[in-house]
């Protein structure tokens, strides 16, 4: 079973474009204008369900990204001339912050009223499992339930298998055990799902739990990841042209850091890169000049952030130079963010799996920065490595065209880092 938003994507899609169309009179113009206006909502994640619940955070999020549309449909003023009228952002204005949250809702519960709950027994220990599971029932809106955990034998799996929709197989081991029963239940075309496949469709990352109980299945994932040539002239056209645009803003920031601290303007550290290569990371000097190395989180040093690092962190202008560090090929615009040395040292020794983070290039901006915190410790750590996985496992064009539609929104929630 999937659950997905596009039956809700293209209701919008196709009710903006007639909107447009209405108020233009021009077939091209509404395309154009809705497809920007769609794009930005997009880009503001108003499709996720766990946002589209929420009355107010859907129109908060439709605004958001109406307005996003609009600053880049202003961009095309001249081109636009005559079709960008106050009383067409008013319209526009008006239409979507009540008419798409009230599709949105209807479409949501018509969506979700017609999938049908499945059950699950999962053939694993309750105690090792139960919490994921309970984070995938959530994130399944409910509508996949693990009921029954068993240590199992055939005769027992057998006999209560009827009362279920599938298995769930949480340990290889475990399943060896009932090996001639699965394969008769995949035969008889009863489910059967494996813990990988479910944790990466729900929860779009890979639990380094997951990782080691199906260490086999990850490792030969993990050796066929290639990065594609085109992506790399992706990376050359960004750069060149964020640079060129981004030029004037280059010159503020470094003279508002020279002001306040003097120099240098720029900050320079060792990095991790691609295959554990090093590399030196540029950014805006952002914090106090220190003369303590010590490799540390970047909330143990929030006494150092100096006022111009405190109006440019929180809108990533400090990480502008680093379209220098893609231009040059040791990063790209989407990937892992790069560690330093000693950070990547102790965790591929405490976190499994850590090291196939750097099968691809550190990234500008990257899925587990637009999906979770800046970690603080371990713990965390490991969590925002599991975003890390699937992005190295699952990367595609579509999924780098979509972490960088939503970092404008991870920016505006102060969201990653």
């Amino acid at each position: 079973m999937k659950i997905n938003s596009n039956f809700l994507k293209l209701i919008d899609f196709v009710i903006l474009i007639s909107f447009n169309l209405y108020i233009t009179q021009n077939i091209y113009i509404s395309l154009i204008f809705g497809l920007f206006i769609y794009l930005g909502i997009y880009a503001f994640r108003t499709y996720d369900f766990e946002n589209i619940e929420s009355w107010n955070d859907t129109i908060i999020r439709v605004f958001a990204g109406m307005m996003l549309g609009f600053l880049v449909i202003l961009s095309f003023y001249v081109i636009f001339d005559g079709y960008i009228l106050k009383e067409y952002f008013l319209d526009n204005f008006l239409f979507n912050i009540i008419v798409l949250p009230l599709v949105h809702k209807i479409s949501y519960y018509m969506l979700i009223r017609n999938i049908e709950p499945k059950k699950y027994i999962v053939i694993g220990k309750k105690e090792e499992w139960e919490e994921l599971m309970n984070e995938i029932e959530k994130k399944s809106l409910g509508k996949l339930r693990f009921a029954e955990y068993i240590n199992p034998s055939p005769v027992r799996l057998k006999k209560i298998i009827i009362e279920y929709d599938g298995v769930l197989v949480a340990d290889p081991e475990l399943e060896k055990l009932v090996i001639d029963e699965i394969n008769e239940f995949k035969e008889s075309g009863i489910k059967v799902e494996y813990l990988p496949v479910i944790v990466e469709r729900f929860l779009k990352r890979i639990p380094i739990h997951v990782a080691e109980k199906f260490k086999a299945h990850y490792e030969v994932a993990f050796s066929e990841v290639k990065e594609s040539p085109a992506k790399r002239i992706v990376d050359i056209f960004i750069s060149v042209l964020s640079l060129a645009i981004l030029s004037p803003v280059f010159a503020i920031v470094s003279m508002a850091i020279f002001i306040e601290n003097g120099m240098p303007i720029i900050f320079r550290q060792k990095r991790i890169g691609k295959d554990e290569k090093e590399f030196v990371l540029i950014k805006f000097r952002s914090m106090y000049n220190n003369k303590n190395k010590t490799e540390k989180f970047a909330v143990e040093e929030k006494d150092r952030i100096m006022k111009s690092g405190k109006l440019i962190r929180p809108i990533r202008l400090d990480e502008i130079p680093q379209f220098v560090n893609i231009l040059k090929g040791e990063m790209s615009f989407v990937g892992p963010r790069p560690e330093q040395p000693g950070f990547v040292k102790e965790f591929n020794e405490l976190i499994p799996f850590y090291e196939f983070r750097h099968k691809v290039k550190p990234g500008l901006t990257g899925w587990a920065q637009i999906n979770y915190k800046y970690p603080t410790d371990l713990e965390e750590t490991k969590i925002k490595t599991s975003y890390d996985l699937y992005y190295v496992k699952n990367r595609t064009t579509l999924l780098d065209l979509k972490i960088i539609m939503q970092t404008i929104e991870a920016i505006f929630w102060k969201k990653g880092i």
